[in-house]
């Protein structure tokens, strides 16, 4: 049990008439939950897991619109009418009675909204300079423009204070107060540009009014990044904003973050950093901020890890600890703190993929699915059954986690001498090394949970049979498919080479026919060996299937690794020329045939079912290897039959990403 008394992270805060129980917050973020813009039970139930798991404070809303003409973009809420209010007192009574403060994010996009959304206004700013990221190019704010935004501002946060509330932070970063800032987007030359005063009048002006629509009683902070970058907001200015704000009594708190946001490489590496990035990368720097205010410090960046976060807040870096996303893999943190049970929480290693399949964590199938499966599996009210799962990668692995904890009897069979399937050979490319906590953490669980595992075990029906089981959960994935292409025997696999089944040749070309991870990662670590590398692909840019924030690192590595790319073209034909290969293609979009010389073609697409033990067991099985949709979205057990269950997960159905195998195995063994 951990000493509540002596640990960091576990020592209240006393934010103005607010006592945070403990140091330990999840920061607002746009978690596409809304209903029409509203929070309402869906949203609600996402954040009620973390006041569940423990945390002091948590923050919704992420960019929260305060106007009709800053838009809903990426799926955010809007405070821009009274509608919101029942919701925000209905959220503010699930949040409050778990002792979790609540508050909300409020913001006008300014440049960085879309005309083309919503209301099809035009987009604002201080001046008409466009944003590489959302593209948009805007009005320049006139008198008017800025007096009613300033009004939007307030009376947004007089519906937060109705709604029960503690408090809100507006948002500046590459948000409009921000861009009023920025010496690089306010080209103004009236009293709201050209000095650093007046660039700070509108963002005073607004938390003015804000003070004069919520009251002096409730909690008001801002959320600002401390650098910019290449022409953007400096450090020593955004400090002076800062030290601004608290002495003219805006604000109560001060979020920190730091980089740009408008390019997909600024937010993938600077300012929300992900797996490319150290561990809590600008922790260090947060002293300058606070030597430079008194106000409590809340600061937010891949800080995942309890190390970290505990020394943040014993040397006084920073006063709450924002494990955003580590929440988002694991909502029980500070339980397991309390409980002596840190070393049993699901890590979050900056996989992004809350980022981009919003809030889903990678490896947390719950997360984002509160009203459909449980984030915290208890044991089941029927009987102890007998599961095989057959197959150790994370499928596997997971459908023998879950049904552990659902307290029944689990034996898992691997033929490999390893556990972790396909990630074995991710994680051996390059940025990606940390997708093996999937593993690593799946494997501890077991050991804890007694689960009987064998390794280097091919086993076949009679073996199964003999088990007498009560369910079989076939995980066994799928095999690298190259599809039906002539030549196919000249081509090898991305398998082939992260495997080390075969070395890089001195040419060769990567044939990326599904647009993931698999073939990127696999060029770069061909290119790394030192060969000469082409990648081509069927898409019209790379990585066509993946997020925001995974695309650009992908591109930033092809181009330091002078890898070069050509896209749109479809593979037709392999056939050995002298002792080289001859590459046949069509243009996808002229259908023009081009040809390529290589020494090596690496084929990527996608895997097919190894799925020959699942076909001979089905006959023998009690629903033929049938698994119920309705019951499996409806979260109900399967029904009834005579003899064992048979099912299949993961690329043992069809070649899909992580989290949709472990999704299958969640919500299978969740309601056995």
């Amino acid at each position: 049990m951990t000493d509540k008394k002596t640990d960091p992270l576990l020592q209240p805060l006393t934010l103005g008439h607010l006592t945070l129980k403990n140091r330990i917050m999840s920061t607002s973020h746009a978690s596409g939950m809304d209903d029409d813009g509203m929070p309402a039970e869906r949203y609600q139930r996402y954040h009620e897991e973390k006041a569940k798991g423990g945390l002091a404070l948590t923050m919704f809303g992420g960019s929260s619109n305060v106007a009709p003409d800053s838009p809903s973009v990426f799926d955010q809420l809007r405070v821009d009418s009274d509608k919101v209010i029942p919701h925000l007192q209905q959220f503010s009574e699930r949040i409050h009675q778990h002792g979790t403060a609540l508050m909300c994010q409020i913001t006008h996009l300014g440049r960085r909204g879309d005309a083309t959304a919503d209301s099809w206004l035009p987009t604002i700013a201080p001046s008409s300079v466009r944003e590489t990221l959302h593209r948009s190019i805007p009005k320049e704010m006139d008198k008017h423009d800025i007096q009613r935004v300033i009004k939007s501002f307030g009376q947004a946060a007089k519906r937060c204070y109705e709604g029960g509330l503690d408090g809100l932070e507006t948002h500046a970063g590459a948000h409009l107060i921000g861009q009023f800032f920025s010496p690089e987007i306010n080209r103004r030359t009236d009293d709201y540009g050209g000095s650093l005063n007046n660039r700070m009048r509108f963002a005073l002006q607004v938390h003015e009014e804000i003070r004069k629509q919520a009251g002096d009683k409730f909690l008001i902070g801002i959320r600002m990044s401390m650098e910019e970058n290449r022409g953007g907001l400096s450090h020593h200015e955004a400090l002076q904003i800062a030290e601004t704000l608290e002495r003219e009594g805006s604000i109560d708190f001060l979020n920190v973050v730091f980089g740009r946001m408008d390019t997909e490489l600024f937010l993938a590496e600077k300012n929300m950093p992900g797996m490319t990035q150290p561990l809590a990368p600008f922790l260090e720097r947060l002293s300058t901020v606070k030597q430079a205010v008194s106000l409590p410090v809340f600061h937010a960046a891949r800080i995942v890890d309890l190390a970290s976060a505990r020394h943040g807040i014993k040397n006084n870096l920073l006063d709450m600890v924002a494990m955003t996303r580590a929440h988002i893999a694991d909502p029980q943190i500070v339980n397991k703190i309390i409980s002596g049970e840190e070393h049993r929480i699901r890590p979050c290693f900056g996989a992004s993929h809350c980022m981009h399949k919003k809030p889903s964590c990678i490896h947390n199938p719950a997360s984002g699915r509160e009203t459909l499966v449980p984030q915290k599996i208890l044991k089941a009210d029927t009987r102890k059954r007998n599961v095989v799962v057959i197959g150790g990668g994370p499928a596997g692995l997971e459908a023998a986690r879950v049904s552990a904890e659902r307290g029944h009897q689990v034996t898992l069979y691997e033929a490999a001498s390893k556990p972790g399937g396909q990630l074995l050979l991710a994680s051996k490319a390059g940025w990606r090394r940390d997708l093996i906590s999937v593993v690593d953490w799946r494997v501890a669980e077991l050991e804890h949970l007694g689960v009987n595992v064998h390794l280097n075990r091919y086993i076949e029906t009679p073996e199964v049979l003999e088990l007498q089981p009560d369910v079989v959960i076939v995980a066994t994935g799928g095999l690298p498919y190259l599809g039906e292409l002539k030549g196919e025997e000249h081509c090898n696999s991305v398998w082939d080479i992260l495997g080390g089944d075969i070395q890089p040749a001195q040419q060769v070309l990567v044939y990326d026919g599904t647009g993931r991870h698999e073939a990127l990662s696999c060029a770069q670590f061909i290119a790394n060996s030192g060969a000469q590398t082409l990648f081509v692909t069927i898409d019209d840019r790379v990585g066509a299937e993946l997020g925001y924030a995974e695309r650009p690192v992908h591109r930033k590595e092809l181009y330091k690794l002078g890898i070069e790319v050509k896209t749109d073209l479809m593979l037709k034909e392999v056939y050995p020329e002298g002792n080289r290969l001859l590459v046949a293609l069509d243009n996808d979009l002229t259908d023009e045939p081009i040809t390529m010389i290589t020494d090596q073609i690496i084929v990527e697409r996608g895997t097919t079912p190894l799925d020959s033990l699942y076909r001979e067991l089905r006959e023998a099985s009690g629903n033929a290897g049938v698994t119920d949709i309705d019951a499996l979205l409806g979260s109900r057990s399967q029904p009834k039959s005579d003899g064992y269950e048979l099912h299949r997960i993961g690329d043992a159905i069809s070649s899909r990403s992580l989290h949709a195998a472990l999704l299958d195995a969640y919500r299978l063994c969740a309601a056995l």
